[in-house]
């Protein structure tokens, strides 16, 4: 019955991921999907997306193996939707012609900070959906019984599929349809876990005292603030994130929307880290990274594990075809336009985006059978973003005052230090060089002449 549930699922994904590509006219249209959407499907198609394999099992395994003190630092990403709500959401329709983050950059700082943009863009987007892709296979393998190499092939050939031909509008709507579905089936997991083992005060018993404490040792709360900020400014403002702040029908509708999926993403983290708890209690020696999978096995009733090991796949799946979608417009748009003396057709842009989305797809693939563990391939991947690309983008938005020499100069600056802590020094002190190297891009920005 569970493998019947998940194929039906994964059919009826496909279908409506097809369905909703037709009519495709153009690069804007497999972007942004027309620009119509409202305040629910806004927040519906953020949560699903940025709740994926790490932020769910991968937030699973990590509280098994520190406790709940990764679930505060996860906060950090819920306080940034917040902030974005507030303060950059409405000032997206200063760009009614943006359909990447290259295009804003672009109005900031010139060509060459597109094409910069566009490159890093990429290099995230495609680390981030490797990472995504890696967790498709831990799930087919539990769930369906295949391969996990067979796992990785079918989950990500779903999403190449629709993606590739359905653009933004295919994976809006399928993140809503999958949203749902986690929305029912992880507390679902959580609730029957903690009848497995007895509720909450038996499962407070069962576990280590510094599993349910933060830590209280100066160098170890440095640590939880380092990693508190790397998931407050690791994505922000990332590629498939921006392109949600620049779908909605109005600047009211994005801010609600990204307001709303802050305050469910608070919860949700609380969710998914206690399950890795509840697995903790269960089974002491289990491989962390199935954590979450191995409670729904072994807690939730029969009739029941389909429709919550569906969920599983919808986390990962939805946050996988953002990425792969804003991976290929960055290259069609902000690296592939700017260098061409002629501009493409509209049929052109969008047969090349589609190749280009079928192209980083596989490529995925290959990354993603090298990965151990999901969270922190994502933390890696973050060190390509906020060090370069998030300080001058964000005061460029904010309506700084803003040149070339001051976004050089500021990139240069984030992307050493990030390079030179992490690689060269080995991130002494349990600080992550992004942090550093975020600040160190903004302190040179404001400190050069803005000529």
């Amino acid at each position: 019955m569970e493998k019947l549930v998940i194929a039906v699922y994964l059919l009826a994904v496909l279908l409506v991921g097809l369905a909703a590509g037709k009519r495709m006219q153009g690069l804007q249209d497999f972007a942004l999907a027309g620009r119509s959407y409202g305040m629910l499907v806004i927040f519906a198609t953020l949560s699903a997306s940025f709740i994926g394999g790490g932020f769910s099992m991968g937030n699973a395994e990590k509280v098994f193996l520190v406790g709940v003190s990764n679930i505060v630092a996860l906060w950090g990403f819920s306080l940034k939707e917040i902030l974005v709500a507030r303060y950059i959401a409405p000032k997206m329709t200063h760009y009614p012609g943006a359909i990447s983050v290259g295009d804003i950059m672009a109005t900031h700082y010139g060509q060459g900070a597109r094409l910069f943009t566009g490159f890093f863009s990429i290099v995230l987007c495609a680390g981030i959906l490797g990472a995504q892709v890696g967790s498709m296979g831990y799930i087919f393998n539990l769930f369906l019984g295949v391969d996990k190499v067979w796992g990785i092939l079918i989950g990500c050939g779903i999403v190449i599929a629709y993606s590739t031909i359905g653009g933004m509008r295919a994976v809006i709507w399928t993140d809503v349809m999958q949203f749902v579905v986690l929305a029912v089936g992880i507390p679902l997991t959580l609730y029957f876990g903690l009848q497995a083992v007895g509720g909450w005060q038996a499962l407070t018993t069962q576990l280590p005292t510094t599993h349910l404490q933060l830590p209280s040792e100066p160098l170890a709360l440095l640590a939880l603030l380092s990693l508190f900020l790397t998931f407050m400014l690791g994505e922000t403002l990332v590629p498939p994130y921006l392109q949600r702040l620049l779908i909605g029908c109005s600047s009211q509708a994005v801010s609600r929307g990204s307001l709303l999926s802050g305050l469910f993403s608070v919860p949700f983290f609380a969710i998914t880290g206690l399950i890795g708890l509840v697995a903790l209690a269960m089974q002491a020696d289990l491989n962390a990274n199935l954590a979450m999978p191995y409670v729904i096995q072994q807690t939730v009733p029969p009739i029941l594990q389909g429709v919550v090991a569906a969920a599983i796949v919808s986390i990962i799946m939805s946050s996988a075809d953002s990425f792969l979608n804003s991976a290929s417009i960055a290259f069609s748009n902000d690296i592939v336009r700017p260098l061409r003396r002629q501009p493409l057709s509209n049929q052109a842009e969008l047969r090349l985006a589609r190749a280009v989305t079928l192209l980083v797809g596989l490529l995925s693939v290959v990354f993603a059978l090298s990965i151990d563990s999901v969270i922190d391939i994502l933390i890696y991947a973050y060190n390509f973003w906020a060090p370069t690309v998030l300080v001058p983008l964000c005061m460029g938005v904010l309506g700084y005052h803003v040149s070339q020499r001051r976004f050089i100069a500021g990139a240069m600056a984030g992307i050493s230090v990030a390079i030179i802590w992490n690689t060269l020094l080995g991130g002494p002190l349990n600080v992550d060089g992004l942090v550093l190297g975020t600040l160190a891009n903004w302190l040179t920005f404001i400190s050069i002449d803005r000529r």
